[in-house]
């Protein structure tokens, strides 16, 4: 290619960069707002400053003086490691099975299971809440986990990733005198990590930042989620901006560090790619 036609290439591309700076900084400002706005008092928010301010250790010492940020903060990462974890291995062993074994019904049965996505979470919150109250795990680690540790949708993944998953390597396993569960933790875990990292950004995000469930199970301040407390600071008839923005600043640390941390993986296992 001549140096005339790369010109020529460079000015038709001249349009799209522009487009993808003015949508990139569109996308990034909302964060960039919320960063500087936990920096700022309430009077200055309301004058729409959006640079940085002086007021962030004010808004921190308000924020621990109005809420139990540390407690709520350590419930949102129990609650949510736990969902995280046993919902991947609860979804990826239902994947597992529905696509590398051989049965007449299992398809009947899958979609039967996806069925259950057509039907509204708050469909089945009076039942569930019910369910949880008989069996005494209201504010409890179970009482918040055990609706979501299996999701029709992560199991949809895992299965629809396992097709890429070599069925020469199960075969060699159970040759060498391996148990299908060793064929599970030893082969199939190790290579569709990418699945199982996508899976868990999803799934801990969605914990992270769940409210209506938490709201109805949670019935202790003292069990109370970084939702419930970012709400709980909205709630009053004069809200405070800053100590508002400071508390949505630390909710939305956790989730953009796992992000930032399984970019990668998750891009791969979006993808179905397995390593």
């Amino acid at each position: 290619m001549t140096k005339r036609n790369k010109s020529m290439v460079q000015r038709r591309l001249i349009p799209s960069y522009i487009f993808l700076i003015i949508w990139s900084f569109i996308s990034v400002f909302p964060l960039f707002w919320m960063i500087t706005a936990a920096t700022n008092n309430t009077v200055d928010i309301s004058r729409g400053r959006i640079w940085f301010g002086t007021a962030a250790a004010e808004n921190f010492q308000k924020l621990l003086a109005a809420q139990p940020l540390w407690k709520s903060m350590g419930n949102s990462f129990i609650y949510s490691i736990a969902q995280t974890i046993l919902c991947l291995l609860i979804c990826s062993l239902a994947g597992f099975g529905f696509e590398l074994y051989a049965d007449k019904a299992k398809d009947r049965l899958f979609a039967f299971l996806l069925l259950a996505m057509m039907i509204p979470g708050v469909a089945t919150m009076i039942p569930l809440f019910t369910m949880i109250s008989k069996m005494g795990m209201l504010n409890s680690v179970w009482g918040f986990i055990l609706p979501q540790i299996a999701t029709p949708f992560m199991i949809m993944m895992f299965r629809q990733n396992s097709r890429n998953f070599p069925a020469a390597i199960m075969e060699a396993a159970r040759i060498d005198g391996q148990s299908e569960v060793g064929i599970f933790f030893r082969q199939y875990m190790p290579i569709m990590r990418s699945t199982y990292a996508a899976a868990a950004v999803i799934t801990f995000m969605n914990a992270w930042n769940a409210y209506l469930w938490p709201k109805v199970v949670m019935t202790d301040n003292k069990a109370q989620t970084m939702p419930m407390l970012i709400a709980n600071l909205a709630a009053g008839y004069t809200i405070d901006y800053g100590v508002l923005m400071m508390g949505v600043l630390f909710c939305s640390i956790p989730t953009m560090l796992v992000f930032f941390i399984l970019q990668k993986q998750f891009a791969e296992g979006i993808t179905g790619s397995v390593k």
